[in-house]
């Protein structure tokens, strides 16, 4: 059988300030709201900005880098998993559910609250990254402008 694909990419502004608490085996969570804004005409033709919210949740050391470095209106670029969860609320007895993004990777981007505006960086994480705080700057990425690349050295 054909394996599936669950990949969400965000891009938006975080809506509060996370919340942060501990699992009882001692594992950091971090939830937090995020906003993405689409721009799409009415009946008239007018452009009407369109805002959709996005639960998420992210876990471990990306827990902590979202409790030291992200907070109401910083930019985030996301990419992640869309998980359903179901639970019976202790008061109605009905069961309740709950859509959310599992963070897998997260990069801070702009210069949100407590960040530097126009610092020339933008800062990277990603879980599979077992360092701590990634800073990029665009020096840092590789030029191959003087390797002479043609389109004979392409393979299709």
């Amino acid at each position: 059988m054909a394996r599936g694909v669950n990949k969400v990419i965000l891009l938006g502004n975080v809506g509060k300030d996370p919340e942060i608490r501990s699992t009882p085996s001692g594992t950091m969570v971090a939830t937090f709201s995020l906003a993405t804004a689409d721009r799409q005409k009415d009946q008239q033709g007018n452009w009407q900005d369109k805002t959709e919210w996005h639960n998420l949740v992210a876990f471990s050391r990306t827990a902590e880098i979202v409790r030291d470095y992200v907070k109401k209106g910083t930019q985030l670029f996301i990419e992640g998993k869309i998980q359903t969860r179901s639970w019976d609320d202790k008061e109605s007895g009905q069961k309740k559910y709950r859509t959310e993004i599992l963070v897998n990777e997260m990069t801070l981007l702009g210069g949100g609250p407590g960040r530097g505006e126009g610092a020339g960086s933008t800062g990277g994480y990603s879980r599979s990254n077992t360092a701590s705080y990634d800073q990029r700057t665009p020096a840092a990425q590789p030029d191959y402008a003087d390797q002479g690349i043609t389109d004979d050295d392409i393979p299709f």
